[in-house]
């Protein structure tokens, strides 16, 4: 029976970390070795006792609960403005409160009018956009083929590769805009990995809207024609 209990103990543990290598959040992953380790503990204490491998499990656990109630504490102090909020639920909801609040203060608030041109086509997108309150078009060719509003990220597709945009991006009105420099983004990133993977969730997510609004408007057109 106790070897029993104590494989349970060890495929728990195991079962843990393999979830937590799926997490994105750092925080998250924080919990899940924080919970591994609580898990594995009874496991090193009470199977042929070694005081090493007990330390290390108990090491591990407390360095992960530490660093986890210092980036609550550092959460609680964080503070978004209307906007801000706005884009962290929008495009940043799987960063921390404290992980948001450093990208965010990457980039820089402007008020932009109308007929403006933030990416052109053939070229490398020069920004990561938000497009906070406004309109802008999509053309190709000069040719618009599609239009963005208000909440819709801009650039998102290959501001990370540097990668030629597929069409120009013109401001339909005066407008309200967050943007980051894309050499500025890549750097940043490349600093906090952690936060990269979640970006990218964001970034996946803000496609999928835009491809399901581009299938929309072709079923539109097509039932009409």
């Amino acid at each position: 029976m106790a070897n029993f209990d104590s494989a349970w103990f060890l495929y728990g543990a195991l079962l843990l970390l393999l979830a937590t290598s799926f997490v994105v959040r750092i925080d998250y992953v924080r919990i899940g070795l924080a919970t591994a380790a609580l898990v594995a503990l009874p496991l090193a204490l009470f199977r042929e006792p070694d005081i090493g491998s007990s330390l290390l499990v108990l090491a591990i656990l407390v360095v992960n609960i530490g660093i986890l109630a210092r980036l609550w504490l550092r959460g609680t102090k964080v503070q978004f403005s209307p906007e801000e909020e706005e884009l962290r639920r929008q495009h940043f909801s799987g960063l921390g409160a404290a992980a948001a609040r450093d990208l965010i203060d990457q980039g820089h608030w402007i008020s932009a009018k109308r007929g403006e041109v933030l990416i052109r086509e053939n070229q490398a997108a020069p920004s990561l956009f938000y497009l906070a309150e406004g309109q802008a078009a999509i053309l190709r060719d000069g040719v618009e083929i599609g239009k963005v509003s208000g909440g819709a990220l801009i650039g998102e597709a290959t501001v990370l590769d540097g990668a030629q945009a597929t069409g120009t991006v013109t401001l339909g009105s005066n407008a309200r805009l967050w943007f980051v420099p894309a050499a500025a983004l890549r750097a940043y990133l490349a600093a906090n990995p952690g936060i990269a993977g979640a970006l990218h969730e964001g970034f996946a997510r803000a496609l999928r809207g835009k491809l399901a609004s581009a299938n929309t408007r072709i079923a539109e057109r097509s039932a009409i024609s």
